[in-house]
């Protein structure tokens, strides 16, 4: 067993010898500790050839220029390899050895890689290799292990992908070799997931009709690691293993490739150093109910002389009518505010806790907390600001009383059922729309704007830092809610990314996810709000298309979605990306099919059928039709009926747009406008298979409470209303994301 003493780069042939033996390609090739052994190296191979030196500096071998393409001899590698060693460049660097090898054909270059995420674990990319990799930044991500439609779709979305189909007569590449590429790197048992490292990379892999050949490999060790003389390789089941390279015959033993002994193989994912001293959550899933309904509630933070969060939480449980057992924590005082105190957590005799104490003093707090289920920390001042220790210390704190821990630095819960509240004022009505927030702040205002348009909520939690409990916990809890059917997530930092994607998959309920510090700028943001770690947005487009997770830009597209969510969550709805658009004509149609056509929807072509549209309609998606002051409210229905029809294959949505504006501009009264409302609602009632959709432009003209009334007549009959076509469209698409998922399950 060899000891690695500390993080570096490996070899390139050593990772070369690895990689070959789970099916990947390389170049047939030898080493030698001198230049003036190359020859004698590469005196069994085919020219040309490639000569590179390697050492542990050598992390870009061409910038350092390190490597010679081209080489006609043995004689004229050894030449190169001894210019290496007296260029200036190479006299800077520590140069252990030569690398000589059979130079392979030109052909497609492209960047296969992996990197272990902190949070999230083995992601592996691909892109155009070579030098395109830095000038086009064009590249595909997903988690680890993928599979082969996983890597087939990371092809597929190359903005350079007709290059692999072949361009202005070259030959298109073998797309099945680079495949198994893919899936020997990030596929079941491949290098992601048997290698300890911290970043891994095959650049280029160079693609031909013949197949797809890894002609440079770099692989940067993690942490310190213990490692057999010789890895087991296991191929991927889905891979077709290629024989391990042979040193050329002719070459002597001690100048082939040495056997890797510096990697350490990886039989299980291992916990990041972050996460390694928090309490677990138990194999058997966690029973939160007490956490949403809890008998009894302790604050602690109250204070007897000037008002704080502590009594402003106690005035909270108050309004909201809280039932249960309801006490303060105080040392000395008898009664905050009208309620009863306790001297400590002790024997308080309750589920939930909530600490708003300074940040110091929470640990503290904790300790006394035994038998408390669930204690929340409302306090900030930990992570999120640098003081990693002190959570260190409120973990263990929590771990010592035999708690679960909510936050730190966060607001807590909301279940109108279960009494529990962060808001101020009576709970809103019941309902199953359920949300998991890295921001108290952001949850509130979900809630509360949410409520004013319509929505209901069954359970809302917010988990600040996500010391303890996390998002993944929560979801997987909420799947199995029977009183939640939509689910809603706002994330920063999931703290393990990994647990979270995992639960996304097993998830058959739809969820929505509103990601923060997904721009460079915002990521700067979230570190301070919450210590979010995860900065590479293109992760969580990956987790999202391969979780099936719609993700949205904006708190506003959040409530939308999960309002259309909500509303058709049990209509079941074909997968597919087409719509039908119905409105009046002028250029909102125009701007309405680009606004779906961002969103990623499909309008479809009309029947090519007589539809007997009434006189005034523009046929067409979008269709214009005659919608007003003085038009036919039932018109809508009529029209979209007829199409449904005669459609060999209805459309899934309809989305029916109306100028609220002009029926008061070219009107008085908001009767006709009341009327399409109930008509574009009996339209829902009669398509049981499609969703319906209604966008009320330009609403704030309306007369006061105009507004509200059309989202009551809509929601009435389960139709989901938006001020803008764009909402609409991302709700749409959001649905749409959900729909595919559930075909592939």
């Amino acid at each position: 067993m060899t000891q690695v003493e500390e993080p570096g780069v490996v070899a390139e042939h050593v990772v070369k010898d690895l990689i070959s033996g789970f099916g990947i390609a390389v170049p047939r090739g030898a080493t030698a500790r001198a230049a003036e052994g190359v020859a004698a190296a590469a005196s069994g191979l085919t020219p040309p050839l490639v000569v590179k030196a390697y050492g542990p500096g050598l992390v870009h071998k061409s910038d350092a220029g390190a490597v010679r393409l081209g080489l006609g001899s043995p004689v004229e590698a050894a030449r190169a390899a001894a210019e290496i060693r007296a260029a200036p460049a190479g006299s800077e660097i520590a140069i252990e050895g030569y690398l000589v090898e059979e130079q392979a054909a030109p052909g497609v270059e492209v960047i296969v890689g992996a990197v272990r995420d902190p949070s999230f674990g083995p992601v592996v990319l691909v892109g155009l290799g070579g030098v395109w990799t830095e000038v086009l930044h064009d590249t595909a991500l997903r988690l680890c292990p993928i599979t082969e439609d996983d890597a087939r779709e990371m092809l597929s979305e190359l903005r350079g992908a007709a290059l692999l189909d072949g361009l202005r007569g070259s030959p298109a590449v073998d797309r099945d070799a680079l495949v198994k590429v893919l899936l020997a790197v990030g596929g079941p048992g491949g290098v992601a997931e048997s290698l300890d490292f911290r970043e891994f990379e095959l650049n280029p892999v160079i693609c031909t009709p013949e197949g797809a050949v890894a002609v440079d490999a770099r692989l940067l060790r993690g942490a310190p690691a213990t490692a057999h003389a010789r890895l087991p390789r296991p191929a991927p089941a889905t891979v077709e293993a290629r024989p391990p390279r042979q040193a050329p015959a002719a070459v002597d033993a001690d100048l082939a490739y040495p056997a890797p002994a510096a990697v350490e193989a990886r039989p299980a994912r291992r916990v990041p150093a972050e996460q390694a001293g928090r309490p677990r959550p138990e194999a058997t899933p966690q029973d939160f109910a007490r956490l949403f309904a809890p008998r009894g509630v302790a604050v602690v933070g109250a204070s007897t002389k000037r008002p704080n969060f502590g009594n402003m939480f106690l005035g909270f449980y108050r309004a909201a009518g809280y039932a249960g057992r309801l006490v303060a924590v105080h040392p000395t005082a008898d009664e905050i505010d009208g309620v009863p105190c306790v001297p400590s957590l002790d024997g308080a005799g309750v589920d939930y806790a909530l600490v708003a104490v300074p940040a110091e003093r929470c640990p503290d707090v904790v300790r006394e907390a035994r038998g408390v289920p669930f204690v929340q920390v409302m306090s900030g001042g930990f992570r999120e600001t640098g003081a990693a220790g002190l959570e260190e210390d409120l973990i263990a704190a929590a771990r010592a009383a035999g708690v679960r821990l909510l936050g730190p630095n966060c607001m807590g819960v909301y279940s109108p059922a279960g009494g529990q509240t962060f808001i101020g004022g009576r709970p809103g009505p019941l309902g199953r729309i359920a949300l998991v927030s890295q921001s108290g702040g952001l949850a509130g205002e979900v809630v509360r704007v949410g409520e004013r348009r319509g929505l209901a909520f069954s359970k809302v939690a917010t988990v600040g830092n996500s010391a303890d409990v996390g998002p993944a916990e929560l979801l997987r809890y909420l799947a199995a809610d029977d009183d939640t059917s939509v689910i809603g997530l706002y994330l920063e930092d999931p703290r393990d990314g990994r647990a979270l994607f995992e639960a996304l998959r097993t998830v058959s309920k739809p969820v929505v996810a509103l990601v923060g510090g997904r721009s460079a700028q915002g990521h700067r943001a979230a570190a301070s709000h919450t210590g979010a770690m995860v900065g590479d947005a293109r992760i969580w487009t990956a987790l999202g298309r391969q979780a099936g997770l719609p993700l949205v830009t904006a708190q506003d597209d959040l409530i939308g979605a999960l309002d259309l969510l909500d509303l058709h969550a049990g209509r079941d709805v074909p997968a597919s990306p087409d719509v039908l658009v119905i409105g009046p004509s002028g250029g909102a149609g125009v701007l309405a099919a680009d606004a779906l056509d961002r969103a990623g929807l499909r309008l479809a072509p009309l029947p090519d059928v007589d539809l007997g549209l009434p006189v005034g309609a523009v046929p067409g998606n979008p269709l214009e039709i005659p919608v007003g002051p003085r038009g036919r409210p039932d018109l809508v229905g009529q029209v979209v009926t007829a199409i449904q029809r005669a459609a060999r294959r209805p459309y899934p949505d309809v989305v029916t747009h109306v100028n609220v504006q002009s029926f008061f501009t070219f009107g008085d009264s908001a009767d006709p406008l009341l009327a399409y409302a109930h008509a574009v609602g009996e339209l829902q009632r009669g398509l049981t298979g499609t969703r319906v959709t209604l966008v009320l432009r330009n609403a704030e003209y309306a007369p006061p409470g105009i507004e509200d009334e059309l989202r009551a007549i809509a929601r009435a009959a389960g139709v989901p209303t938006y001020r803008s076509i764009e909402a609409a469209a991302t709700a749409v698409a959001a649905a749409k994301v959900r729909d595919q998922r559930r075909e592939c399950v």
